[in-house]
């Protein structure tokens, strides 16, 4: 199941201001360029994403991406996120120093999931893996778990080939379901959060992942306590 956070961006969709310089005008028309390249390059990556299941699925029978959610970066998000690493709103900007513009979020059923999925991506000749982190082995401080890829993507163009990077994250069920509500927790809810919510969302992180590694060693018909 594929499930899309945005949609395109067309020029009519960015406020100018009356009176707006021609360098202002120049920016708007160049966002739109940026929004159409880096769908293209979702478009590709999630196109193999999807071929790579399917293929699993009929040889194995298992299918190891239960969905998939995909997003374009807000034009917003974009500018706020070049603002405080000191740089510029300009196009050049974005694709010097943003590489999270196109973002494929993937939730797999199991934790050897993420793996084999991450262990195709990364011999494939189409795609380079740029970077790599992995927080499911050194959760960060929070208790999130989640591996992060960025890959170069090519895409086809007029005027030629074009690469650029995609973000990946790769995750269980159980730890987008840990993710989702403590973002709503910690950003959403108008409730004060406090040093003791932390630490309990931290132990709920790390029950989580002990869960993931049981359902894991059900799956593969391994008995109880098998690592202990």
């Amino acid at each position: 199941m594929m499930i899309e956070k945005s949609g395109s961006i067309r020029l009519k969709d960015i406020p100018i201001p009356s009176g707006a310089t021609p360098e202002q005008r120049e920016l708007a028309q160049g966002m739109v360029r940026v929004n159409h390249l880096y769908r293209s390059a979702l478009k590709v990556a999630v196109t193999q994403m999807e071929i790579l299941d399917e293929e699993f699925a009929s040889l194995y029978d298992h299918s190891p991406i239960h969905h998939i959610e995909y997003r374009i970066k807000t034009l917003e998000s974009i500018s706020d996120k070049l603002r405080r690493r000191g740089y510029d709103v300009t196009i050049d900007n974005i694709y010097a120093y943003i590489q999270d513009v196109a973002g494929i979020r993937v939730i797999c059923n199991y934790l050897d999931d993420i793996y084999y999925l991450r262990s195709l991506l990364t011999r494939s000749e189409s795609f380079k893996v740029l970077r790599e982190v992995d927080y499911i082995q050194q959760p960060k401080e929070s208790g999130y778990r989640s591996l992060h890829l960025i890959i170069d993507v090519p895409i086809v163009i007029s005027e030629g080939t074009l690469h650029l990077p995609v973000e990946i994250q790769l995750r269980t069920i159980a730890m987008d379901m840990w993710a989702s509500l403590e973002h709503e927790l910690r950003y959403k809810s108008d409730r004060n959060f406090s040093d003791s919510d932390a630490a309990r969302l931290r132990l709920c992180s790390e029950a989580i992942s002990e869960i993931d590694r049981e359902m894991q060693d059900i799956y593969q018909g391994k008995e109880p306590g098998y690592h202990e």
